[in-house]
């Protein structure tokens, strides 16, 4: 983890994903996790949260559960990112619990070129390939949202401190979202 990653306060967390969205026409959020493996499961319930609200809303973001295969998605999500428009802006957001070697719930914004070598959840594709595929294919901005797990083992139940983070992340990309990109809207 580098050092310059630094960890962030709900309050910095909403802000910053205020500014790194505030640009896009499409945002597609990508929950990556298990729902076995206790914490592992922060990024999947996260898009779950998400889910309802964004369908039922004329929302410019979709929210989309990859589980431990998130490469099965990409389809999907570049499909969604296009969109009609030729020259819209798109920006994937990708949130995966990881191993950061910090306090349980804690959450690091990272982009793609942070995440090589780093200990993410149980899926079966790493992370950076997945990154690297998505860019390429949509040249957009892509942001990680990495939620430190307590503990990650076979049939164990998600911990206190994460489902925070979750909470935390949930209101803070519903503001982003919410977010107008253009003030003569």
């Amino acid at each position: 983890m580098p050092s310059r990653v630094k960890p962030l306060t709900p309050a910095l967390l909403k802000k910053t994903l205020k500014t790194n969205l505030r640009n896009a026409d499409r945002i597609a959020i990508l929950g990556i996790g298990s729902d076995l493996r206790g914490d592992d499961a922060a990024g999947v319930l996260v898009v779950r949260k998400l889910a309802h609200a964004l369908a039922t809303s004329r929302s410019r973001a979709a929210a989309f559960d990859g589980g431990t295969a998130p490469e099965n998605l990409t389809g999907e999500i570049i499909r969604f990112v296009r969109g009609d428009a030729a020259d819209a802006t798109g920006h994937i957001v990708l949130v995966d619990a990881a191993d950061m070697r910090s306090k349980p719930g804690t959450l690091r914004l990272l982009a793609p070129r942070h995440i090589r070598g780093m200990s993410f959840s149980t899926h079966q594709l790493p992370l950076s390939v997945l990154t690297d595929y998505l860019h390429q294919s949509l040249g957009c901005a892509i942001t990680i949202i990495a939620i430190q797990p307590a503990n990650i083992a076979f049939g164990d139940a998600i911990t206190p401190s994460v489902t925070s983070a979750v909470t935390h992340v949930v209101a803070a990309l519903r503001a982003a979202i919410k977010t107008k990109r253009d003030s003569r809207k």
